[in-house]
């Protein structure tokens, strides 16, 4: 099973670049990553911080950002983006980098597919995240953001 399902195998090398990269080994963490990433298109930062019980279904097309936070019992469908906004500038237009510009998603949360959540907000406790949609707000702990139905 384990070397079946690409979710699995993606997770588990980011849980050995992670910790490579917290042990400060150089290169190889990415190196791990990103051939996970060309194997299983999944793409997971080695500097992000996943929690206990992460599961990723169906995980084509998932990317999670480099200073990601993801809590514990967290489930992500395909297509979703846990990216960043545009790097903010400085007083001479330069990129200000080494600034946390990646979501914090608390426990318990579900995000469908193809959701797009963008810079460094917050998605509470326990909420719903709808397919399709796209998110740069904080979502309150326990809400549900979906769509409207389409009307015929």
């Amino acid at each position: 099973v384990i070397l079946c399902y690409p979710a699995i195998r993606a997770i588990c090398n980011y849980r050995i670049a992670h910790k490579l990269l917290e042990l400060d080994v150089p290169l190889i963490p990415r190196i791990i990553t990103e051939m996970a990433h060309s194997e299983t298109g999944i793409d997971i930062h080695p500097g992000a911080v996943i929690g206990e019980y992460f599961a990723i279904d169906h995980g084509t097309g998932v990317v999670i950002g480099a200073t990601s936070v993801i809590g514990n019992r967290v489930k992500l469908y395909q297509g979703v983006t846990l990216g960043a906004r545009s790097f903010p500038l400085d007083e001479n237009n330069n990129p200000i980098k080494g600034i946390a510009r990646h979501p914090i998603i608390e426990d318990d949360v579900i995000i469908y597919s193809n959701a797009t959540i963008l810079g460094r907000i917050t998605i509470g406790k326990g909420a719903v995240i709808g397919g399709n949609i796209w998110v740069t707000e904080n979502v309150a702990p326990r809400e549900r953001l979906v769509q409207a139905k389409a009307k015929p």
